[in-house]
């Protein structure tokens, strides 16, 4: 067994104490040809740059069910990464998430061509009206009978934000801030608008819906005005499944209060560990069950049949794996322009406005105490991003994973590629089976949504969560429906100006 990533090797043992835990495993995927791996795209074995066509999706999604994986995670931006260098070029020149096409627009046809596998679906909280989106991730959670997840980002790049017309984007903790209130908005839209049993379909009364069961919400708050009702009818999740990826104190206080599958990343299972137990510790004092979120860490996969094939086929990808690209993906990651450093340069101490635990993360000594420099930056992100990479056959692999867990207290992996789809087939050929034999796999679904198949306790978000305390009548509910009374005054009023009738 071994990793590309030294001098953070998992060093895989056969341990008998190991704990069989079982693994979740996540794709993680992106609309676009370089993603977490820059260069790879030049491989003849990969198919990123078929990203703009609906039979690579859909190839891709048949194939991770039938391995067993809860979701396809999808990421996104909504700008470029222009930090390195104080350009986009090196980004555009290299394909660094660039182009980069809509998520959402993919979920439809993914979800028509499988029945179980979810989809978790990135788009930003600075950017967008929530009371449009609301709609937009309803209807999805209705076509997928139940199988949406929000990633929530508050954004990092600050392109993003100037192409939106700011200066720049907020400062990290007021994105953080801006953020709560949007999902205080969608939560009394998916939650507390309409009543579970608003829509009655009676034939022979003629009432689709009863008024009475649907409800404005009447909200005014510092950013967000919004007095209406949901425009969707109740979906079968309600709230889809929350995401969330900060690990920084304010991401992690807002994932707490949020999220119910949490993404970190880390490159030791030390640093993995203390993460794991922070946030296990701040959903406890937001009031839940430190388990009610699942955790999945970032990884990637070199496996073949062999120990010898997976290190051969590894060496063959990491010559296609680009310094340049790498530290364009590093330099937007972590607020730093890296092409302004001496490649032997030590990152030193930064301040960043962009992902604050990737800046902690690297600053940190490696195993043999020696400190992290430019070129060792470039060098980790070359495959797999900020993730390791474990290389190895397919128990080796398993083995390693259920080290990782059992040391760290994660719940799964989010796997990103080296190649797509053939890192991916690789996990559900070598890896998978491997797992099963260890009693430590699960690849049959449970019937269900995908909050009921990663908890099993029913599709509906559980009473502990933030969003369920503005169900109508809910403890945190401010619904008014004296808002919904104006409402229906004000357009008696226009009715009898005008000389109208109003239908019912």
């Amino acid at each position: 067994m071994s990793d590309s990533h030294s001098p953070f090797a998992p060093n895989a043992t056969n341990s008998p104490s190991t704990t069989r835990r079982a693994i979740r495993f996540n794709a993680f995927d992106m609309n676009c040809v370089a993603h977490q791996s820059p260069g790879l795209w030049r491989h003849p074995a990969d198919r990123s740059w078929d990203y703009n066509t609906l039979d690579y999706w859909v190839g891709l999604a048949r194939l991770l069910e039938t391995g067993g994986f809860d979701g396809l995670f999808i990421a996104d931006v909504l700008g470029t990464y222009d930090v390195y260098a104080g350009t986009d070029e090196a980004a555009i020149r290299q394909g660094a998430q660039i182009p980069v096409n809509d998520p959402l627009l993919l979920v439809s046809a993914m979800a028509y061509a499988t029945e179980h596998l979810g989809f978790g679906i990135t788009t930003g909280t600075g950017f967008e009206h929530p009371y449009p989106f609301a709609r937009r991730l309803s209807t999805l959670d209705h076509l997928t009978n139940g199988r949406i997840g929000w990633n929530v980002v508050t954004g990092y790049l600050p392109s993003a934000a100037r192409n939106l017309g700011d200066d720049d984007q907020l400062a990290h903790d007021d994105r953080y801030d801006h953020a709560d209130e949007y999902l205080t908005v969608l939560y009394k839209l998916w939650e507390g608008s309409w009543e579970r049993d608003a829509v009655r379909r009676d034939r022979s009364s003629g009432v689709f819906a009863d008024p009475s069961k649907v409800h404005h919400i009447g909200h005014r708050g510092e950013r967000f005005t919004v007095p209406g009702i949901h425009l969707s009818e109740p979906s079968p999740q309600g709230s889809p499944v929350i995401y969330q990826a900060g690990a920084s104190p304010r991401g992690r206080r807002f994932a707490a209060q949020n999220a119910e599958a949490i993404f970190v990343g880390a490159p030791t299972k030390k640093i993995l560990r203390d993460t794991v137990a922070r946030i296990r510790d701040e959903l406890v004092l937001a009031g839940r069950d430190p388990y009610d979120a699942r955790i999945y860490t970032l990884l990637t996969i070199i496996t073949d049949a062999t120990p010898e094939a997976a290190r051969a086929k590894a060496q063959e990808y990491q010559r296609f794996a680009s310094d340049e690209g790498s530290l364009v993906f590093m330099s937007g990651w972590m607020g730093i322009d890296l092409a302004s450093y001496d490649l032997d340069e030590p990152i030193g101490n930064v301040e960043s406005n962009a992902i604050q635990s990737a800046v902690a993360a690297f600053q940190q000594a490696s195993d043999t105490g020696e400190a992290w420099r430019v070129r060792d930056i470039a060098a980790w992100g070359g495959i797999g991003g900020m993730g390791p990479v474990l290389i190895g056959s397919g128990d080796e692999v398993a083995q390693a994973l259920l080290d990782w867990t059992a040391e760290t207290d994660v719940d799964g992996f989010n796997l990103a590629y080296a190649v797509t789809p053939g890192t991916f087939s690789d996990v559900i050929t070598h890896v998978v089976p491997a797992l099963e034999r260890r009693g430590a796999y699960r690849r049959e679904y449970v019937p269900g949504t995908l909050r009921h198949k990663l908890f099993g306790r029913g599709d509906l978000l559980p009473d502990t969560h933030r969003g369920a305390s503005y169900r109508v009548g809910g403890v945190g509910s401010t619904i008014d429906d004296s808002v919904r009374g104006v409402a229906v005054r004000d357009l008696a009023d226009k009715v009898t100006a005008t000389g109208g009738a109003a239908r019912s």
